[in-house]
């Protein structure tokens, strides 16, 4: 109607069909029954009201899709500002959660401000000094005090009054000192260094002289990376075996002449004047400076060496004074020499020596006359000083070997004449792998019987005449009697880090051709180059091995493991030793050059002291030295050739009471442990094998 035009309101019934198309019937009405289809719900009604227009002309335009990019044209919708619709009704979701609260601080930096306060004494003039001088109190008080204060000084000359009574109970250095102040860390007593024989080269390996005061002597072996230089520009350096005193840290009292670097060498045990060494090139040599030890014992500071002692010479005839140069007594043949650097050498104890197939007999000349060495070309081979019967047919050959000539500091010593580049291995022994194909890289290795020798041994050794190499002769075997308790087997630390447990004795294979027996057990414990393998002088079956990145304790006849074994530290341990005094004390160097001291009766899991920065770089080798019951020392030699001495203190090499007792237990605690935890993982083992069973099933 008209009306409804002009105010834009109109009603629509809601119909089932729409308004603007016509129904057709397609006969489906007929299948539904009329008379049950009722309306139930009552029509709706909706009134609609519009603020525009209806059927207003639409106006379409083209429009290039290449226009666009993409050829897409997006109709995105948008806010018609020309009319808006109130919300009614609106569906909110609430969550209850704690309240965060984000807060921050930051603590203002005091900047350091250098502050000073001086300080003016109150001065008496001259007039209150000369009242103060001429008062009678004074003047009876100096009298009256005087002869006391005499007396006390007169009572601190004799004796230290302030000295602490308990600290100086036992014996020691220190309780004897003045000031009464005891040291618990290394001091350091001495440093030696020669830019001539030192310089560019690293020390490989060092032992004290062992009856002489203050002699120590140190094998210095050129670097890598200079070995590559000079190869190149092949200038030949010669290699010496240094002989340093406490009597003058900066001069060479004595040298060994080497042909080629040495890596190991050894005193003898029977006669500090003969030495055997392990050179790189695989050759065994030995020394003879029984000449040159009057002058070893003659030195002392200030003293005119050249002068006073005749045997030392002067190579350039200028009136310098030189140091005097050993050249080598005998040197192995080649051929039969080892094939890589010798590692290790050592002498066999005097109590025994070997056959030829390795078993012990006893030694009738208490003499140490045979040396066992080992080198990477995977064999450790026994060597005998001695002269073969073979070689004297008759008493007249007899008689001119055993006549001596005399012998001068420029002559060559002709002790080991006999074996000067014929000398052949006695006997070697190779380490076969156990489980696999191939052989086992040693380094180093310790049997029993071969420890330190104390000081009471010592003088009784060598207060006796020392032995004659020259006049040994090598006995028959048939007539020595053979010592069945005398332990052959040996600890070897290897190439890569295993612990290699092995008997040298040689067996018959199946052509009864001498072979070596496989390994008894073998543990990889290290991870990397085993640098130590040392038996403890208190305990023959306590053995100390270093190497990598920590180190451990073993102990002879047990077989499941090491009793200790350290953490893995952050650098790596490059050396240790036994304390000579102290059960229960080892060092421990390291490669950034500190030294540590431990304490297994204290604590086995930290050292009791660190001393770090003791060198720049790493430390090569230890030895400690006895000097007497209130003296000793540690020397240290690093990378870079430079060699020092440290006094150990009073706390270091006294020993505990019952200090041997308690390391006994200590490791009988240790082993239990050990059986324990193998107890433990064979049953962890079969648990793990029983589940894995019930998995597959």
């Amino acid at each position: 109607s008209p009306e409804t035009e002009a105010s834009d309101v109109f009603e629509a019934e809601v119909n089932k069909t729409p308004r603007s198309k016509h129904w057709i019937s397609l006969s489906s009405e007929k299948e539904i029954d009329e008379e049950l289809l009722t309306e139930t719900r009552e029509k709706l009604m909706l009134k609609l009201r519009v603020d525009r227009i209806f059927r207003l002309p639409i106006c379409f335009s083209d429009h290039n899709s290449a226009d666009s990019k993409d050829s897409h044209l997006e109709c995105a919708s948008y806010q018609d500002s020309r009319f808006s619709i109130k919300k009614l009704q609106s569906d909110f979701g609430i969550q209850a959660v704690p309240k965060l609260q984000s807060n921050s601080t930051q603590t203002l930096r005091m900047v350091p401000k250098d502050t000073f306060t001086q300080y003016e004494p109150r001065e008496f003039s001259n007039e209150e000094l000369e009242n103060i001088l001429q008062d009678e109190s004074l003047k009876n008080c100096c009298a009256t005090q005087t002869p006391r204060i005499l007396h006390a000084l007169q009572q601190e000359e004799i004796m230290n009054v302030f000295i602490d009574d308990w600290k100086a109970l036992g014996t020691g250095l220190q309780a004897g000192e003045w000031s009464g102040q005891v040291s618990d860390s290394l001091v350091l007593h001495q440093i030696f260094t020669n830019q001539k024989y030192s310089k560019d080269k690293k020390i490989s390996c060092l032992n004290w002289h062992p009856t002489i005061y203050g002699v120590i002597a140190v094998a210095l072996i050129k670097k890598k990376e200079e070995q590559t230089e000079e190869s190149l520009l092949l200038v030949p350096r010669p290699a010496f075996i240094v002989f340093y005193s406490f009597s003058d840290s900066s001069n060479p009292q004595l040298l060994l002449e080497c042909p080629d670097d040495i890596l190991a060498f050894e005193f003898s045990p029977s006669n500090p004047n003969i030495i055997v060494g392990g050179c790189v090139n695989g050759q065994v040599l030995l020394w003879d400076i029984s000449v040159h030890v009057t002058y070893l014992q003659a030195a002392h500071p200030g003293s005119k060496k050249a002068a006073t002692n005749p045997d030392t010479f002067d190579l350039n005839d200028n009136g310098e004074n030189k140091t005097a140069v050993v050249r080598f007594s005998a040197v192995s043949a080649l051929e039969t020499s080892h094939k890589a650097p010798i590692t290790d050498v050592q002498w066999l104890p005097q109590t025994f020596e070997v056959t030829g197939m390795g078993l012990p007999v006893e030694n009738k000349m208490k003499v140490s006359v045979q040396i066992a060495t080992c080198s990477p070309d995977c064999t450790i081979r026994f060597w005998d000083v001695r002269l073969a019967n073979l070689l004297i047919h008759t008493p007249l050959d007899r008689r001119q070997t055993d006549q001596k000539t005399p012998i001068t500091a420029c002559s060559i010593p002709e002790t080991f004449k006999h074996l000067d580049r014929t000398w052949k291995p006695l006997f070697r022994v190779s380490l076969p792998k156990i489980d696999t194909k191939g052989e086992y890289v040693p380094l180093k290795f310790s049997f029993e019987h071969y420890t330190c020798s104390t000081e009471k041994d010592t003088e009784n050794n060598w207060t006796e005449n020392l032995p004659d190499y020259s006049q040994l002769r090598m006995p028959l075997t048939e007539k020595l009697k053979a010592m069945e308790d005398v332990n052959t087997k040996f600890f070897v630390g290897t190439e890569n880090g295993e612990i290699v447990y092995t008997d040298w004795k040689l067996e018959s294979d199946e052509s009864g051709r001498p072979c070596s027996a496989k390994p008894l057990l073998c543990f990889n414990t290290h991870q990397w180059l085993v640098n130590t393998v040392q038996r403890s002088p208190f305990f023959k079956d306590i053995i100390l091995t270093t190497g990598g990145w920590n180190f451990a304790i073993w102990k002879e006849g047990v077989m499941g493991g090491p009793l200790v074994v350290s953490q893995y530290f952050e650098q790596e341990c490059t050396v240790g030793c036994w304390s000579l005094s102290r059960p229960a004390v080892f060092f421990i160097g390291k490669q950034d050059g500190s030294v540590e001291v431990w304490d297994l009766l204290k604590n086995s899991s930290e050292p009791l002291q660190l001393h770090a920065h003791i060198s720049n770089t790493k430390i090569t080798c230890m030895k400690p030295w006895a000097v007497s019951a209130k003296q000793h020392f540690l020397a240290v030699a690093d990378d870079l050739g430079v060699l020092r001495v440290f006094e150990i203190p009073k706390t270091l090499y006294v020993p505990s009471r019952h200090e041997n007792l308690s390391m006994k237990k200590y490791f009988e605690l240790e082993m239990e442990n050990l059986k324990d935890y193998l107890r433990r993982k064979e049953i962890w083992t079969k648990q793990k094998k029983e589940v894995e069973e019930l998995k597959k099933m």
